[in-house]
Order: C-alpha cells, then structure tokens, then sequence
C-alpha cells in the first residue's frame, strides 16, 4: 500500500509539471510571444565622447546624441533629420550642408561651428547659441529659435541655400 502511495505522489508532480509546461506553451502561442532579437543599428551617442570624430556623409537619422561632447567633429553632408542633440557641445564642428530637418538642437553648445548650406527646416533650436557661428546659405525655414538669437543673425547672415533655393534672411523671417 505504501508503495502505491508514492507511486501515485510522484504521478501527481509530473502530471502537474507537465500541465504547468504545456499552458505556458498555450499561452506563448496565444499572445504571440516572440524571442527578443536585437535591433539593428540601435546606436545611441549620448554622453559619449565624439571630439574630432568623423560623421561626414552619414545617415544619422534619429539618433541620439544627448550631452555628447562633439567639438570639433565632422558632420559635412551627414543627414541628421530628426536627430537629438540636446546639451551637446558642438564647439568648432563642421556642420556644411548637414541636414537638420526636425532635429532637436536644444541648448547646444555651438560656439565657432560653421553651418554653411546646413538644412535647418522646422528644427527646434531654442536657448541654442548663434555667437561665432557660421550660418551663410543656411534654411532656417519654420525653425523654433529664441528671439535674440534670430535678432543677432539677422545683423550677419547672407547667402542662399544651394539645395532648398531658400534666402537665409528669408528663412530666419529677417526685415
């Protein structure tokens, strides 16, 4: 009698580890349950350190580059749409004909960055810094930047974008 009392005892576990094994095979398969895959081309540049680096020509498009350290790097020609570069300090880099269209350039540290040709078209750019920067031929157009800053390029800038065929004066709303 004994013997058939453990026998049943060990039935009733596996019995039960096989019901529990196959309802959460059940509800793998009813929430369509998938593996995590990694994502491709997921890189993020926030806080990173990126002096000098060299971007020129590449697709960032919604990248992030939170507080990055990023003076004197190279983003000649790279599109840049709808990237965050919030914090940044961009100090010395160049930024000729890169495409900002939708990016976040919030507080960005951009003394003596030169953003000849740049597309800047409905970037937020608010308590950005303008001073020592270039901006010849540059589309500013629908762009959020402060007042100030608008009023002090407006004293400098010159020149038509060669790709958007917009007046920076006309893009930044100048008199």
């Amino acid at each position: 009698m004994e013997f058939l009392g453990l026998f049943t005892k060990k039935f009733l576990v596996r019995l039960a580890i096989l019901f529990l094994v196959l309802g959460l095979a059940w509800g793998w398969v009813l929430f369509d349950a998938r593996p995590a895959l990694a994502q491709i081309d997921t890189v993020n540049y926030s806080n990173a350190n990126l002096i000098n680096h060299d971007f020129s020509g590449a697709n960032l498009t919604g990248k992030t580059f939170v507080s990055s350290e990023m003076r004197g790097a190279n983003f000649q020609g790279a599109d840049l749409s709808n990237a965050i570069l919030t914090k940044g300090v961009m100090m010395g880099a160049n930024l000729r004909g890169a495409n900002l269209t939708g990016a976040l350039v919030d507080r960005v540290f951009l003394y003596g960055a030169d953003l000849t040709n740049a597309i800047l078209i409905e970037a937020t750019m608010t308590r950005t810094d303008f001073d020592q920067v270039t901006v010849t031929g540059a589309d500013f157009t629908d762009a959020i930047l402060d007042r100030y800053q608008i009023a002090q390029l407006c004293k400098r800038v010159e020149g038509t974008n060669p790709v958007t065929g917009v007046l920076t004066r006309e893009s930044l709303g100048c008199p």
